[in-house]
């Protein structure tokens, strides 16, 4: 009986299961070893009796026919979406010992679909971060190259996904959380539609652009694990009141018959995603991932989103506003962190958030407050504001001519740990084509399509119109069909 995830995706796996020729507990107990063995820092919480509860649930409910494709699936949770059980730390010292009492709505409904939650996965401090070396706990090591960050917010999530510890894990994009981790880790991730998958639960960064989504091996691991996790909440007052999708299905359907899968699809690439700032490196293997889509029946179209720079200052205003507000409650009196150093009320609040929080947690609540308050407000935000609004035009404009836009997802490969931190500002620029897709509220996603320097992983970045994930997972899937870079695996 095959009981190992390591050289296996999730619809293989799901298909051991369901063929007996592996069950969950086997699975999870594999999974549970081999998180125990790495040394790449990805997890930060692990609780064996309670996942070995869910695989005998998930076995009990194969055994009744009342299987669905993920059931007894291992996957993992990124530190941002509330668990019962497991801790909920954010990354932070602020909630290094918080244990939830409730699920996020993501984390239940894969619980319902009967995947084996088999631990927290570590990220950026509240997700700010595009290296996750803002942990509290340490940065998590790239699989590729363990000298090298694996991408933030959710490197954990990514990390964990390459190194075959999981087959799936939830994450988070704000600015590029979940599409740039999962192109520098070599591995495929989706970010839907912002509202498509609910917010309940998931620890608030910047409540207009936080979006949960998902990182596995291949677009069709993904297809399957975000139909699960999409759908209309009540709960969360952000949540598009849409019908629920069959990716997977949806996915099928959308892809042509014959060598020529992608015959009559429109790809629209922007010239501000080429050319100078990107590394000739990643520039190469983009330009050769485009002209396979082109080989398989795409037509190639030039286009341009102009405001692609000025994503950069308007997310870096907007983002630490809403944050500065999000993070207030962390007050160190209801939950979280409190200093065992005050004298008064007032000290008791400046140093539970002094020392609860981390600089770059800081540093952001101090640019959010600035930028909101009173004579700033006109100047910095309002005006922010309404660049989002410009940059959400210019992808509307662009889709009037194409109907799925691709590039880099990064400008450059993973960078070395520690290399950017004197200058936040330098990781600031890896975003720089991630960050209009989310402030637009767009679906984009990440699919391995070489390598670069140092043989570290690089990512093509596709892009749909509103509602249009299942197109976008049926090019990647297309892609994916007539390439292997999905299927490579780091020597751990």
């Amino acid at each position: 009986m095959s009981t190992s995830i390591s050289n296996t995706s999730l619809v293989q796996t799901s298909e051991l299961l369901t063929s007996c020729k592996a069950n969950a507990v086997e699975l999870a107990q594999d999974a549970l070893k081999r998180v125990a063995a790495s040394d790449l820092n990805a997890f930060l919480h692990v609780d064996e009796a309670l996942t070995l509860a869910q695989a005998e649930q998930a076995d009990a409910l194969r055994a009744k026919g009342k299987a669905t494709a993920l059931t007894g699936i291992p996957i993992a949770h990124k530190d941002i979406f509330v668990t019962q059980g497991w801790r909920s730390t954010a990354g932070s010292h602020m909630l290094e010992n918080f244990t939830s009492p409730y699920d996020a709505t993501v984390v239940r409904k894969l619980s319902e679909a009967g995947a084996v939650n088999i631990g927290k996965l570590n990220c950026d401090e509240f997700a700010m971060g595009s290296g996750n070396e803002n942990s509290f706990f340490g940065p998590t090591k790239n699989p590729w190259d363990k000298t090298a960050v694996p991408g933030g917010s959710s490197g954990g999530s990514a990390a964990a996904v390459a190194a075959g510890l999981v087959l799936a894990a939830t994450a988070t994009d704000t600015g590029g959380s979940i599409r740039q981790p999962a192109a520098m880790c070599g591995v495929t991730g989706i970010k839907p539609t912002y509202g498509r998958v609910s917010r309940f639960g998931m620890i608030a960064f910047a409540s207009s652009l936080d979006q949960g989504g998902i990182i596995a091996r291949s677009a069709q691991d993904c297809a399957i694990a975000l139909t699960a996790i999409s759908g209309f909440d009540e709960r969360d007052s952000t949540s598009l009141n849409v019908a629920s999708e069959d990716y997977n299905t949806a996915m099928a359907n959308a892809l042509a018959s014959g060598n020529k899968p992608l015959a009559g699809l429109r790809v629209g690439v922007p010239k501000e995603f080429t050319g100078q700032g990107v590394d000739a490196d990643v520039a190469s293997a983009v330009e050769a991932s485009i002209a396979q889509l082109a080989a398989l029946g795409a037509t190639i179209k030039p286009i341009s989103l102009p405001r692609t720079t000025l994503s950069i200052p308007a997310y870096y205003v907007i983002a630490p506003a809403e944050a500065s507000s999000n993070l207030s409650r962390f007050d160190g009196v209801r939950y979280g962190h409190r200093s065992a150093q005050y004298k008064d009320l007032q000290s008791l609040y400046e140093n539970s958030r002094a020392e609860g929080f981390g600089p770059e947690v800081r540093l952001r609540i101090l640019v959010g407050a600035y930028v909101l308050s009173h004579g700033y407000y006109d100047a910095y935000y309002l005006k922010a504001l309404r660049l989002r609004r410009l940059i959400a035009e210019d992808f509307q404009q662009a889709f009037k001519e194409v109907d799925v836009i691709a590039g880099p997802v990064s400008p450059c490969v993973a960078w070395d740990i520690g290399t950017k931190q004197s200058d936040p500002t330098q990781a600031y620029l890896a975003d720089i084509f991630t960050l209009g897709v989310s402030m637009a509220g767009l679906p984009g996603m990440s699919v391995p399509c070489g390598f670069g320097a140092k043989n570290r992983p690089v990512g093509l970045q596709l892009i749909g119109n509103y509602l249009q994930e299942a197109k976008i997972l049926s090019v990647g899937h297309a892609y994916q069909q007539s390439s292997d870079w999905h299927l490579r695996t780091p020597v751990i």
